[in-house]
């Protein structure tokens, strides 16, 4: 492979940038610039020098032996001062050495994918590691990271190599006495998968949630608060509030943390009959969001009956509390009554859903996992036929393991690679 470097700490001015330089010629790389290096997994000070001799800066220098580096080859980092003007000379200067050149985005971790270093998903867990902005994501983006998927998916795929394996040995003996009867054996080793499958299954559309983040929608008619709700919620104006119904025309998004779950406020118009053609429009999309939205908090006036569906765990409350006399279950985004006793409500209710999520977190993990339990339902209907059906049978399972190992990026992962490392930003 080529040697590359890139700048993998951010642009712009700091305290320390990282420059990482992986390849087969990192070192040499390093020795240009240096003199000489520091011995792998050691760490030295070192004066930094153009190819004139002039001094470029002083730096932490750091080499990392290919079994012991991130990628998966000889990689060098320096830790250089954080000036534009330093990044920039010693960028222009490695620009110079012969046979290196600027890194792709993503393709650090890309080089770690193809040398065995991480696994797709874990890739993935990377990603989501460096996007996560809540302790939930930083938690989940973790255990993906750590290889847990990985395990579990060879996990899964031992069992039905043993299956298959069994199912295979009554094919190649058909015509002997086969002493011992291995459709039992198959039977529980493929029922246990396809048990695990479906939890795990189930669990991604929350975990899903967790990474992109839960959307809440307010609900309600014209003028009933929804927005200065919204502006309470979100510690500051972000929806513009007036006496005249109809202010709101679309959805207005607020993102929050709630207990280290990453939600989507959303506001959104007032729900009436209009023939306004604006109006109308927003109140279609109104619809539309909340019918999409994970958690629906409805505000309603005079005991009134919500405009949409209400479903499990959706938030009913009287709107302006400030005006009433009996404020029970009621709320008011003006004077902030029980404005914390809502946000402890969508905050339980969102945490309970994410307490059964899995360690699956996208949607091709699930689509993967569904291949793989389709394969094996029809095996499990071939099983109870015996010998005429167990060379089918066995392919069946053959096809759940190909699917299973999909996840992990051993077969049919380049139609998703280059939209995985799109995601990542130059330097990783």
């Amino acid at each position: 492979m080529d040697t590359v470097y890139a700048l993998s700490t951010a642009q712009g001015k700091a305290g320390v940038a990282v420059i990482r330089i992986s390849g087969p010629q990192a070192l040499s790389a390093a020795r240009a610039l240096c003199g000489d290096v520091p011995p792998f997994r050691q760490a030295s000070l070192r004066n930094l020098h153009d190819a004139a001799g002039r001094r470029l800066d002083e730096a932490l220098v750091l080499t990392f032996p290919e079994d012991g580096s991130f990628t998966g080859e000889d990689v060098v980092e320096l830790q250089t001062h954080g000036s534009v003007a330093v990044i920039s000379s010693l960028l222009d200067e490695l620009s110079r050495s012969v046979g290196l050149r600027p890194a792709e985005p993503g393709e650090f971790t890309r080089r770690a994918l193809e040398n065995g270093r991480l696994d797709l998903a874990q890739v993935e867990g990377l990603a989501d590691l460096i996007d996560a902005e809540t302790e939930a994501q930083r938690r989940q983006a973790m255990r993906v990271l750590s290889g847990d998927l990985g395990k579990r998916a060879d996990g899964w795929r031992q069992n039905l190599i043993r299956a298959a394996a069994l199912l295979e040995a009554t094919i190649d003996f058909a015509d002997e006495d086969v002493p011992v009867d291995v459709s039992p054996e198959v039977t529980e080793l493929v029922s246990t998968v396809v048990a695990e499958l479906e939890s795990e299954i189930r669990g991604v559309g929350n975990a899903e949630r967790i990474r992109t983040g839960f959307e809440v929608a307010i609900i309600g008619a014209p003028n009933v608060g929804k927005s200065t709700l919204l502006n309470s919620l979100a510690g500051r104006d972000a929806a513009i509030t007036s006496e005249f119904a109809g202010t709101t025309r679309d959805v207005i998004e607020v993102r929050m943390d709630l207990g280290g779950l990453p939600v989507t406020l959303l506001d959104t118009a007032g729900l009436r009959e209009t023939d306004d053609v604006v109006e109308t429009i927003g109140i279609d999309r109104a619809r539309q969001r909340a019918r999409q939205a994970d958690l629906r908090v409805f505000l309603i006036q005079d005991a009134a009956t919500p405009d949409l569906n209400v479903e499990a765990d959706d938030i009913i409350l009287t709107a302006k509390a400030d005006l009433l006399d009996d404020k029970t279950n009621a709320v008011s985004g003006q004077t902030g009554y029980g404005v914390s006793q809502l946000i402890e409500r969508i905050t339980d209710v969102l945490k309970t859903r994410a307490a059964g999520v899995g360690i699956a977190t996208r949607l091709r993990h699930k689509q993967a996992m569904e291949r793989g339990c389709q394969a094996l339902s029809a095996a499990m209907t071939l099983l109870p036929q015996g010998e005429e059906t167990a060379d089918i049978a066995a392919e069946e399972i053959r096809t759940a393991i190909r699917a299973l190992d999909s996840l992990v990026g051993r077969v049919d992962i380049e139609s998703v690679l280059d939209e995985i490392f799109a995601s990542f930003c130059l330097g990783k």
